[in-house]
């Protein structure tokens, strides 16, 4: 293929760790790497969730993977917001749920010594990269 426009051809997924304050994305292209992304700073459920339809809408992405706790004090609760924040968005493709245990220790883990670890959203991104790889890990390759 000739030009720039290879990759828009290609099946994108998109991954989130949505969060209070912030929602975490990283992106893959079809048999691609794993790119963590800005992070989407959270003012309000609607504003979020407008950002990250654009994201995925941006890419052109079909399957969209999200990170829900499975276990914890508040595993239910959070699941319930990320649920309800996922049905805000109207995304169209599929949605995948994963279970995103330590992906935020991994990240601070991974990044540790790299830099600061400020709340600039980088932490994150950082998560929803994991919590994409484990996704890919898991998928049977067609």
């Amino acid at each position: 293929m000739k030009g720039r426009g290879w990759f828009l051809m290609a099946k994108a997924l998109m991954a989130i760790d949505v969060g209070l304050k912030r929602i975490g994305v990283a992106l893959c292209l079809e048999g691609g790497m794993v790119f963590p992304q800005p992070a989407i700073l959270r003012k309000n459920r609607n504003q979020a969730a407008e950002e990250t339809l654009a994201c995925a809408q941006a890419w052109r992405v079909e399957t969209l993977v999200v990170g829900l706790p499975k276990e914890g004090a508040s595993s239910e609760e959070m699941e319930r917001r990320i649920r309800h924040f996922v049905g805000l968005l109207g995304f169209a493709g599929e949605i995948v749920y994963v279970d995103e245990q330590g992906s935020s220790l991994e990240a601070k883990e991974r990044m540790r010594g790299v830099t600061k670890q400020q709340r600039d959203g980088k932490i994150d991104s950082l998560a929803a990269s994991i919590i994409l790889e484990r996704y890919l890990a898991k998928k049977p390759k067609a």
